[in-house]
C-alpha cells in the first residue's frame, strides 16, 4: 500500500476543498503542530496491520518540504503510531515520478488526492482511491475517498474481495 502525505496524512483539505497551507507555507513551529488528516492516525496502524507492515508513504516535494516532513513525521511519533518504518519513506520531485517507486515496491493500492498522480499510475496500480474533496469529476477507474474512514472502508473491501 502507498500513501502520499501532503493533503492525505497531513493537511487533509476542508470540505470546502480548502487546504490547509500552514506546512507548506508557515515557519517550522506552525509546520510541526499542524496536526494529522483527522482520523489517520486511527485508521493507518489497522490498514498497515492489514498489508502486513507493507505500507510506504510515498511524498512528491522538493527538499526543503521533504526535510520538514521528516521532521514532522518524528514530531508526531508517525511510526510508532502507525507501524510504518522509517525506511518506508520515498520521495520524488515529479507526480509522475511515483510510479517508479509504485512498480520498485509492487504497490497494489495507492491513495493520494491529486488525479493527475492517479492518471499516472492508472494500468500499473490496480487499486486507485482519491483522497478528500474534488472539485472535478472522478473517472470511474479511481474510487474517491472523502476522508479516512471511506479509506479504510474501501480498501478493506478490496482485500477482502
Amino acid at each position: 500500500m502507498g500513501i502520499d502525505f501532503g493533503r492525505v496524512i497531513q493537511g487533509a483539505t476542508f470540505e470546502s476543498g480548502a487546504a490547509d497551507t500552514v506546512f507548506l507555507s508557515g515557519d517550522t513551529e506552525a509546520a510541526m503542530a499542524s496536526p494529522p488528516s483527522p482520523d489517520a492516525f486511527d485508521v493507518l496502524p489497522r490498514l498497515v496491520e492489514l498489508f502486513g507492515g507493507r505500507a510506504w508513504v510515498i511524498s512528491k516535494c522538493g527538499p526543503r518540504v521533504e526535510e520538514r516532513t521528516r521532521q514532522w513525521l518524528e514530531h508526531h511519533r508517525f511510526y510508532d503510531i502507525t507501524g510504518i518504518p522509517r525506511d518506508n519513506v520515498r520521495f520524488c520531485r515529479k507526480r509522475a515520478d511515483k510510479l517508479p517507486h509504485c512498480v520498485e515496491l509492487g504497490i497494489t493500492h495507492m491513495i493520494d488526492d491529486r488525479l493527475d498522480v492517479h492518471r499516472a499510475l492508472h494500468g500499473t496500480v490496480p487499486n486507485l482511491y482519491l483522497f478528500g474533496v474534488q472539485s472535478e469529476p472522478v473517472p470511474d477507474w479511481v474510487r474517491q475517498t472523502v476522508d479516512w474512514p471511506a479509506v479504510e472502508v474501501a480498501i478493506t473491501e478490496s482485500v477482502n474481495d
